[in-house]
């Protein structure tokens, strides 16, 4: 082959990913006007299609490009890979995987049968003047997804799946054959199977019919299936799982036993699985024995059963308002694992020797027998705290002791540059049909505080034993971190200049300086307007933690070795630091590195897609609640601002909507992106994150989990109209991107970090 004739014909084809061409066409670029030069352009031609170069157009000698063919020899600076994100109306931005790169904006007509989340190569465009960077898909690397939740529309010879997902911007074609026995209208998981070249709509099957829309259930169900989750665990899991007995005395031998030791477990009234007590003892010498219990499912769940496959697929349990989708068979979270009152059970251990100064004198991991003396919920913890109830037994005395070391350590952490960053968790007060009667925002105090210390303070020690590099030189051991970046820059500036405009200062000179600020700021905003304001934009601010064997640190809880260590009931990779932590405390050699980082990533995705799916259980039920609501007024607090529309969170229960633009008619108002509020272009009156506002519910779409709200001026609020029967409908409640620079982030919820 004629190596430099065949670069110049593929640069032809690549430039022009979506065209076909013949040897004439091509030939007629090149310039090859002699026979001879035409005869080894064909040539050339049939041999780039015999090495899959080129794929065969139609039966008249086309051929166009073979998207896996293009590479960074070929075209290096013409093409970016990346993840795309679909918006509304079809367009879509790629978020490529080089850092520092821009955003690149993609035409509908140049997404190329991309979905949402999938990644993609993009072939960009010449750089236009005051315009973002352009360019087209050419190739998806990778599916993102194949499986989708939606309604069926079934016609006389065909049906389609019309999606819940808003950014799912196509309906999947379902011949009748397919349907499984779905009917009009019913809700149901389609697998795509097929999108021909020239089809608008892709192929796909029904594999599940999972009910009719509005029923609590079928809803529950849809967004497990939307976002990958199982609906049940297969049966080869649940028979193993039916064989794991409790543990016996010979289970017991070679542990320490702390059966006799004080010991107790905290968690919420309804908890069901039990992962972590707290034993306390008091030494002769002033000091204090504090340990951290965690159930050993490593002992029952073995790598590679079919327990362990199952549990490492899911990566998580997943906590939606009604229900719990747990990581593992309920034999084991809920029975043979669960540190339940009373009961001998197997754990892992990290227990410190501690002053009353907070400082951890000495340590001992490993494997242990305990037996809970009491199973606590947060309530009776703080009732003991606060004196309302009376520290009568020794596990009353632990509480008070143990609680006196953490307010110890939670200064501590503050001190040495720790974030306090508190977000609001959002609960509801369900009837026997699971509908929501109540709203409200869980507080978090002295007893989640308390946990929460011993659990941060048992995953540092962890990550400590095993991350600090031996003394004698060795190279460290692969080990599983949670760790967290430090703020993006650009982020922070834009975040310090915008509070200055507030009247607040921030020192970024150094990193204490910058956490200490941060958490000054937080002590001057408490209960004031802006407080929502702030909050919101500070965490987003911030950067995303994850899981890695590349240990960075903890930027936001200001540790140097961090990791998880505390829940493998329902978290992976604690499931994983337990077993490389059994493996080194015996002197095995280091794990391999790239494999157990394909394991993090993995883990840090699902995390992530179980968040997604929580949120979507909240804003169904905060959908739902208001679904009586209609015509009635609400405070509120504007919580985003967008070109077009301004959203508001009702205070009190976070149930947020949108106030389109449209209905704003005392003036016309334009975004002022830069100052995070909406200004009428007449009149200057403006409306900005925090900034309180009366709203009275308009549209509420269920299916879509969409709220829709309108303003309510002052005279109005005084006197709130009468519910209305109106439904449908509807705009997102959370649509397109706010006009803060940076993204919400998850919760702080205690051990969680």
């Amino acid at each position: 082959m004629n190596e430099q004739l065949a670069k110049q014909i593929l640069k032809i084809f690549v430039n022009n990913p979506f065209d076909a061409f013949n040897h004439k066409q091509i030939s007629s670029r090149l310039g090859a006007g002699s026979k001879a030069e035409r005869q080894e352009v064909i040539r050339t031609i049939q041999e780039l299609a015999e090495q899959k170069h080129l794929i065969a157009d139609d039966h008249r000698g086309r051929y166009r490009i073979n998207p896996k063919s293009i590479n960074d020899e070929l075209m290096p600076q013409n093409y970016v890979t990346g993840t795309i994100d679909m918006k509304q109306g079809g367009k879509a931005y790629v978020i490529p995987d080089e850092e520092g790169r821009d955003d690149i904006q993609i035409s509908p007509n140049n997404t190329h049968h991309a979905l949402h989340g999938d990644t993609v190569r993009v072939l960009m465009f010449p750089q236009r003047k005051m315009h973002k960077p352009e360019g087209q898909v050419v190739e998806i690397v990778k599916r993102a997804k194949t499986r989708f939740v939606g309604v069926i529309q079934r016609q006389e010879r065909f049906a389609f799946m019309v999606s819940d997902s808003r950014t799912m911007q196509v309906d999947i074609f379902i011949p009748l054959t397919d349907l499984a026995g779905a009917e009009d209208g019913e809700k149901v998981l389609v697998e795509m199977t097929d999108w021909p070249e020239r089809m608008n709509n892709p192929v796909g099957r029904v594999v599940k019919r999972l009910g009719r829309p509005g029923d609590n259930n079928v809803e529950m169900q849809s967004i497990l299936a939307e976002y990958d989750f199982p609906l049940d665990f297969p049966k080869e899991v649940e028979q193993e799982a039916s064989k794991i007995a409790l543990p016996t005395k010979r289970d017991y031998e070679g542990r320490k036993d702390f059966r006799d030791v004080c010991t107790f477990t905290i968690d919420p009234a309804d908890a069901k699985d039990f992962d972590d007590a707290l034993s306390y003892r008091p030494l002769p010498d002033g000091n204090t024995e504090v340990g951290v219990h965690i159930a050993d499912v490593s002992h029952y769940v073995k790598p590679g059963s079919a327990i362990d496959r199952e549990a490492y697929n899911r990566g998580t349990s997943v906590y939606l308002v009604d229900r719990t989708i747990p990581m593992l068979p309920e034999k084991l979270c809920n029975e043979v694992c669960s540190l339940r009152q009373g009961e001998d059970k197997l754990c892992f251990s990290v227990v410190m020797e501690i002053d009353d100064k907070g400082k951890v004198r000495k340590t001992w991991m490993g494997k242990s027998v305990i037996n809970s003396d009491r199973r606590m919920a947060y309530e009776e913890a703080q009732g003991i705290i606060e004196g309302i109830q009376p520290a009568t037994d020794p596990v009353g005395e632990a509480v008070l002791k143990l609680h006196a070391i953490a307010t110890v350590l939670r200064s501590q952490r503050y001190k040495d540059g720790a974030i306090n960053f508190e977000t609001q968790e959002v609960k509801f007060q369900l009837d026997e049909n699971a509908k929501p009667i109540g709203v409200y925002i869980k507080e978090s105090k002295e007893a989640n505080w308390l946990i929460e210390e011993f659990m941060l303070l048992a995953n540092r020690t962890v990550a400590e034993k095993i991350g600090k590099t031996p003394k004698d030189g060795k190279g460290g051991r692969t080990f599983v971190y949670r760790v967290h970046d430090e703020p993006n820059p650009e982020k922070l500036n834009t975040f310090v200049e915008f509070v200055g405009k507030l009247g607040f200062t921030m020192k970024t000179g150094s990193r204490k300086a910058l956490a200490d600020s941060y958490n000054r700021l937080f002590e001057n905003i408490a209960g004031r307007g802006e407080e929502n304001m702030i909050d919101t934009i500070a965490i987003r601010t911030m950067s995303k933690a994850y899981y890695s064997t590349d240990n960075i640190g903890h930027y936001g809880l200001a540790f140097p070795y961090y990791t998880h260590f505390t829940s493998p009931i329902r978290r992976y990779p604690d499931l994983m630091v337990h077993r490389l932590l059994e493996r080194y405390l015996g002197g095995g050699s280091s794990v391999n590195r790239e494999e157990y980082e394909d394991y993090c990533r993995h883990c840090s995705v699902m995390e992530k897609r179980a968040a997604d799916a929580e949120r979507a259980s909240i804003k169904y039920k905060q959908a739902e609640y208001l679904s009586d609501k209609i015509g009635q007024v609400f405070p509120a607090l504007v919580s985003g601002v967008s070109k077009w529309g301004i959203y508001a969170e009702i205070e009190g229960n976070k149930c947020e909507g949108m106030i389109p633009i449209g209905s704003l008619k005392d003036d016309y108002y334009m975004l002022d992106e830069d100052n995070y509020q909406v200004i009428g272009r007449r009149y200057g009156k403006c409306y900005k994150l925090g900034y309180p506002v009366h709203i009275r519910v308009r549209r509420i779409d269920m299916l879509k989990k969409q709220i829709d709200f309108d303003l309510v001026d002052e005279d109005e609020a005084a006197a709130p109209a009468a519910p209305s029967p109106r439904r449908g409908g509807g705009r997102p409640a959370s649509k397109g991107r706010p006009a803060t620079k940076g993204k919400p982030k998850g919760t702080r919820k205690g051990n969680k970090k």
